[in-house]
């Protein structure tokens, strides 16, 4: 969707020009100018100033990803990566969750706190924890068998979201 426009008076003319709202900002270059709600109807993250809005990172993918999945960051030869978390792994703990679908190699915001909104079939008010059957998923079971991670993620507050408050977990013996 395109930005609404708006007419400018330039003074050195005398005359109106019309100019775009900007609805995501390109940084220096968009000092000065019109702000646009974007496609969510809200403003772009990237049009916030620092330390308002939710902790993320931009980090490459290392594997293809879905909306919705609980990440793992690593070290990858000392670049940071994401990965699906995994709960059969204790070194894949979840540290965030992502609102793209990138594939391995395209870089993706990973939320480090706040709200997954991009999940289904939650039970309002409970407790789920990092899946140890699907990598990058929640379940409202603890995993159970031994060397399994049991990570707490947060608490559903409706059918589509989770409150993400992670806790480190615990590896069972």
């Amino acid at each position: 969707m395109a930005a609404d426009k708006f007419l400018k008076l330039n003074t050195s003319t005398g005359s109106l020009e019309e100019l775009a709202l900007l609805d995501s900002s390109a940084g220096v270059g968009s000092a000065g100018k019109g702000v646009a709600l974007d496609s969510t109807g809200k403003l772009a993250q990237n049009m916030m100033p620092t330390g308002v809005g939710p902790a993320l990172s931009n980090i490459v993918a290392s594997e293809n990803l879905t909306a919705g999945d609980f990440v793992n960051v690593f070290s990858d030869a000392g670049t940071p990566k994401a990965r699906k978390a995994d709960a059969t792994d204790g070194g894949k703990r979840a540290h965030g969750f992502i609102k793209a679908s990138p594939t391995a190699g395209q870089s993706v915001d990973v939320y480090l706190d706040g709200t997954n909104d991009s999940l289904t079939s939650l039970t309002v008010g409970s407790r789920y924890f990092l899946s140890a059957t699907t990598p990058g998923a929640a379940t409202a079971t603890p995993p159970a068998a031994t060397g399994n991670l049991v990570q707490y993620l947060g608490t559903a507050l409706a059918t589509t979201k989770i409150a993400f408050r992670p806790t480190d977990g615990v590896v069972l013996a």
